[in-house]
Parts: C-alpha cells; structure tokens; sequence
C-alpha cells in the first residue's frame, strides 16, 4: 500500500485502484496508462514536479496528452521563471520514482495546481504511487486533498 492509497483510505475518500503490467521499456508513462486500462488520454492526468526561480518546487496535474505551460505555472506560483525539475530532484523531493509520482501524500508537501480541464470529468486518473497503479478519483476530492487550486496550465 502506498502513501497515496493510505491517505485516500485514512481521509474515507472514494476511490478505485487500477493496476496494470508495467511495461519497463516504456517511458511514456501516462500514455500507458492510458492504453492498458483502456481509458481516455484526457482522463489520465500526469504530476509534474515544476522548480521555481526560487529554488522551490510545486506539482502541475495536467492531462497526459497536452504540454504544460511553465510560463502560466510560474505566474501562478508567484515566481518569474519556472522549468521542470530534474528526475533525480523530484524524486528525492516527491519520495516516489518517475512514471509513479503521485500529486498526494508526497515526502514534502508542495503547492499543487491542477488543471482547469479536470473538472470536466466525474472522476480522473493519477498515479497511486508507483508505475502500474493508478487512482481514479473525483477531481474535487483531489483538490481538497491536495488543498489545491484548479486553473489553466497548458498551452
């Protein structure tokens, strides 16, 4: 059980968990997901973890098929300039590895925007904390979870 789950569990949040063979020579993880849960693209939101200009770092949940915008995401963090950590740096920071980072229950609690198009959707799916498991939850429940806010972030 991972860290994600355990808070879903603790917070009496409804969810579901999907899990699927994870593919090694894959690296297009959320495309994957996608693809062997049989699933929307637009459903499957990836975290990405976003280092500011200064120095610190907030999480974007935005759909697997679109590009996030680091320009809206630095205006929105309130910084000037912002770029996609480095793998090594979010996991060290998020405690999970590439392909299985989860916008919840991370090692240190960071700022999460998720994208305005989430509340399109029921429910969306986001990683359960390692490759091959996915959540599928409420994108209202995410961002009370996540004490986030929705807005746009990709291009």
């Amino acid at each position: 059980m991972t860290p994600a789950i355990k808070l879903l569990a603790k917070a009496g949040i409804p969810f579901s968990l999907h899990e699927y063979e994870h593919d090694p020579k894959n690296n297009a993880y959320g495309l994957e997901a996608a693809d062997k849960l049989a699933v929307s693209v637009e459903k499957v939101f990836k975290t990405l973890v976003v280092r500011l200009e200064s120095e610190e770092c907030v999480i974007a949940v935005v759909p697997v098929p679109r590009l996030l915008s680091v320009k809206l995401i630095a205006k929105l963090a309130g910084s000037k300039k912002a770029s996609l950590a480095e793998p090594l740096e979010a996991e060290r920071t998020t405690g999970y590895v590439l392909g299985g980072v989860s916008p919840l229950a991370q090692k240190k609690k960071l700022k999460t925007f998720i994208d305005a198009s989430a509340q399109n959707h029921n429910t969306i799916y986001v990683s359960g904390g390692r490759r091959g498991l996915e959540i599928e939850l409420s994108p209202i429940d995410l961002a009370k979870l996540c004490d986030s806010e929705f807005a746009e972030l990709c291009l």
